[in-house]
Parts: C-alpha cells; structure tokens; sequence
C-alpha cells in the first residue's frame, strides 16, 4: 500500500507540472513550454492599451509578432485586420489561425525596425464592427535582435518538447496502474 501511495503522489506532481495547452503567464511566455525553452527578453518588446483593446509585441527574428486581447475580459482577438505604421512605412500582420498571434513580415518594414534607436508605431485594429488605433514606442538596442530564430521554430520547439512531457504523464498513468492492479493481486491472494 505504501508503494500505491508513492505511485499515486508521483502521477499528481507529474500532472501539476503541465500547463494547459496556450497557458500564457503574466509577461506572455507560455507555461506550456518547458523552462529552459522560453527566453522571455529575446527581442524588443512593446505594450499598449485603450479603453477596448490592449496589446502586445515583439520583434523577434524577421517577424513581429503581436497578441490582442479585449481590455476588460482578456478574451482573445483573433481573426481581425490588423495594420502598423512606423515612420512612413505601412504593413499588414497576418493573422495565425494556428496560434492566435498576428504577425507582420513584411521585409522593409522589419529592417527598418530592426535599426537600433526608437520606433513609434500606430496600430490600426479592424475586429468585427469595432475598430481602434494602439499606440506604442518600440526601442530596440543593437544587441535585442536575435535574427536566428522564427516564430514557427519557436512554437514547433515547443510543441516538440511538450509531446515528451504529455508522453512522460502517460508514462506515469499507466504506471500506477500496474501498481494498482498488481497492489491488488497481492492482497486477493494474501486473503
């Protein structure tokens, strides 16, 4: 009984330690993601907000990449049109279906912002009958840029590190199964 017992604590720490899928904590790196796989300062970071919307970016490798959420219940904007204009220059983020992000890549405007010094930047959200315009100053230093990473080798890393921790709870599970019904066996023949 003591080994069921030993079973049963390891199967709960196991399961604490996973996050739900697109849990995101409070400086919006993911708890899914195992620790040493975030880098949470890895670019230039933006936040901004109005009275409906508020926002987040950052300039990571050729992209930035973007989250919307609505000021007052942090629900989500996903599927709007989104534009950003910085110092005359104008490109449209595409919205990621896949992980709820909207990102611009537009290869002119990410080499301007990529230069070292302050950027401001006007954003104009589209969502449904709702429209707005989010206002932020991007400052990047020469050393914020990390040019060797994309947005999608970031969330595949992730999701290659996940699939071992969700194999590693299924591993747990069936364990103490075994334990339980050999736990059991034991003790039917111990009668």
């Amino acid at each position: 009984m003591k080994l069921l017992n030993i079973l049963f604590l390891c199967l709960f720490s196991t399961s604490a330690a996973i996050a739900g899928p697109g849990a995101h904590g409070p400086n919006g790196e993911h708890l899914d993601a195992p620790a040493g796989s975030v880098v949470a300062d890895a670019g230039p970071r933006i936040e901004t907000f109005t009275e409906s919307f508020e926002l987040v970016g950052r300039l990571q490798g050729n992209e930035l990449s973007i989250l919307i959420d609505r000021y007052a219940s942090n629900e989500p904007v996903l599927d709007g049109k989104l534009e950003v204009e910085s110092n005359g220059i104008t490109a449209s983020a595409k919205f990621h279906a896949d992980h709820g992000d909207y990102a611009v890549d537009d290869e002119k405007f990410i080499q301007a912002l990529s230069k070292p010094g302050k950027h401001p930047l006007v954003f104009t959200l589209v969502a449904g009958n709702e429209n707005d315009l989010l206002e932020a100053t991007m400052e990047v230093n020469g050393s914020d840029i990390d040019h060797g990473h994309s947005h999608d080798d970031e969330h595949s890393h992730a999701f290659s590190l996940k699939g071992w921790a969700t194999w590693g709870a299924v591993l747990a599970i069936v364990l103490a199964a075994i334990a339980i019904a050999l736990a059991r066996r034991k003790s039917s023949s111990g009668n």
